[in-house]
């Protein structure tokens, strides 16, 4: 097994809310119980969701994100200068049974965008207090492009950001400082999670881009400039990964399409340790880009689906697996699931017991292959 994350058998982050969080959420919303009431409700359920995470012999753990309704939002409305406007806009998500839509608020810039505190501090020491030292806390958050993605230019408030290079420049630095304050708290293994670029493979969501103005043939490379622009100065010790998928909502998903678009300055010029890919059907192509990743970067194939209980057989897992291994060496690969077990506190569509076995599964099948 790699002694550094990303680790062989890993995973994405989100995991399905209990029960009676769900109950405490509920509650909290309604006034029945106090913000400290359901702090303490978050607490238990970490606690288990952490013990459960050692108990499958994963070596990462998360807090499931369970004191989140979202996976991105929670973060970016903690950037000062962001805030939620009036607008509403409509995602589209697909299944197999159909299609779903989802309203949600647009985002506002109306303010220069900085770090007003380390977002997620206490709930980070929380976790890697939790997880002691038998297994890596890994702290998620969402990618500056998904600051961006939502809204583009027109998010942007002309009396605070004429120019938009200025925007760019304060948003990477409001991340630089995040990056630098997690890793003061402890964090070692941080992840950005980001749909942007792997929506932009997608000819539908490009043109809805070009449409509103943005550069759709050229915005993953200033995507991956602001990242790097963000990372140039991580401290050492800290290792950063990212996540893409297509959209991970109630087991449904936004877009398709292979990851060739953005491959080659994607995986060449991203400074980061390791890139967890969406890999689960045929949505996301074949591994055929994953030719451009270079040598030290680590390729998370996320061939367990988190959109149904269904288990995969270990058979097909270990034949993908050596599928990828024609095109990046097989010391490179790790096994995840493709996405999030609850992007967003809704959850995909299948049991805990089912979430269980999904992990105890990739851990199984990591042994197997990489002993």
């Amino acid at each position: 097994m790699t002694d550094l994350p990303p680790f062989r058998a890993d995973h994405v982050g989100s995991l399905l809310r209990p029960a009676a969080l769900l109950t405490a959420r509920e509650d909290h919303a309604a006034g029945r119980i106090s913000g400290e009431d359901l702090r303490a409700a978050e607490d238990t359920a970490i606690r288990e969701v952490v013990a459960m995470q050692k108990e499958v012999g994963l070596r990462s753990a998360t807090d499931g994100e369970f004191r989140r309704t979202s996976w991105h939002m929670d973060f970016i409305y903690r950037l000062g200068g962001v805030s939620s406007s009036d607008e509403s806009i409509k995602v589209r998500f697909e299944n197999a049974d159909g299609v779903i839509e989802f309203s949600t608020a647009a985002l506002r810039v109306d303010g220069p965008v900085r770090l007003r505190e380390t977002i997620f501090a206490d709930d980070f020491t929380f976790l890697r207090e939790v997880a002691g030292d038998s297994i890596t806390p890994k702290l998620t958050i969402p990618s500056p492009s998904m600051v961006h993605y939502r809204g583009g230019p027109a998010a942007l408030d002309p009396t605070v950001y004429l120019d938009e290079e200025l925007f760019w420049a304060d948003l990477s630095q409001a991340y630089a400082e995040q990056i630098a304050a997690v890793a003061e708290l402890g964090c070692t293994y941080l992840q950005l999670d980001d749909t942007s670029l792997a929506y932009l493979n997608d000819p539908q969501q490009r043109a809805e881009l070009a449409a509103r103005g943005d550069d759709a043939e050229h915005q993953h490379l200033r995507y991956i400039r602001q990242i790097n622009t963000a990372l140039a100065a991580r401290p050492d010790g800290l290792r950063v990964t990212t996540h893409m998928c297509r959209g991970n909502f109630r087991s449904s998903w936004a877009a398709e399409g292979g990851y060739d678009f953005v491959a080659e300055a994607l995986f060449s010029e991203l400074a980061v340790d390791g890139f967890f890919l969406e890999y689960d059907d045929p949505r996301s192509g074949s591994f055929a880009p994953l030719r451009f990743v270079p040598p030290g970067k680590m390729v998370v194939l996320g061939l367990v689906t988190t959109k149904r209980g269904e288990l995969e057989s270990k058979d097909d897992l270990k034949r993908r697996i050596e599928e990828a291994s024609r095109y990046v060496p097989l010391e490179q690969l790790c096994l995840s699931p493709q996405c999030g077990f609850s992007s967003t506190v809704d959850g995909n569509s299948l049991t805990y017991d089912e979430q269980v076995a999904k992990l105890a599964l990739i851990v199984e099948v990591a042994s197997e292959v990489w002993g």
